[in-house]
């Protein structure tokens, strides 16, 4: 049997017709899921409050840093006035207080990062549930993130209803 180019052209063709009526009738929509989550009241107050939370731990180790350089300039002007037990005795508090900034600022950021993880995958949870409703609401076929699109007409874009409609949701205690 002999395939001639006109049937495969017409075949191409119906494909074509099929496929582009389907994509013709999908409602899509784009959400910039970072985006959204940012401008949530959640998020702003959870970051607020995150700052107030660790502030005192940081002025601590603003401090710790003034300590530590106040010990290095210290040991770079008095080098050769010292003798060389006061100089192994100011180079021991300074590696042991290099240590400890190092070590509480470990443990700072681990305990931010921690709380902010929890957070955003709460938030993050939530978010997805309503942009699922939205959708659902709002006859969307497909919803997207910006994050992997090559193009989307900015009417297209939902981040801010989303957002509105998750602060309703979850509103921010006060």
């Amino acid at each position: 049997m002999k395939i001639r180019w006109s049937h495969l052209a017409a075949l191409a063709a119906g494909c074509l017709f099929v496929t582009t009526t389907a994509f013709a009738q999908t409602k899509i929509g784009v959400v910039s899921l970072q985006k959204a989550l940012q401008d949530t009241a959640e998020i702003k107050q959870a970051q607020a409050d995150l700052e107030a939370r660790y502030k005192p731990r940081q002025a601590e180790l603003a401090q710790l840093d003034k300590e530590v350089a106040k010990l290095q300039q210290d040991a770079e002007q008095n080098q050769g006035k010292y003798t060389d037990a006061a100089m192994a005795e100011l180079s021991t508090r300074l590696q042991r207080k290099q240590r400890d900034l190092q070590r509480m600022t470990q443990l700072l950021q681990d305990d931010v990062n921690r709380e902010r993880t929890d957070i955003l995958n709460r938030s993050g949870q939530r978010m997805q549930e309503i942009i699922k409703k939205f959708a659902e609401e709002k006859g969307f076929d497909i919803v997207v993130d910006p994050g992997s699109l090559l193009y989307a007409k900015p009417g297209l874009d939902l981040s801010a209803e989303v957002t509105a409609i998750y602060d309703r949701a979850y509103p921010v205690k006060k």
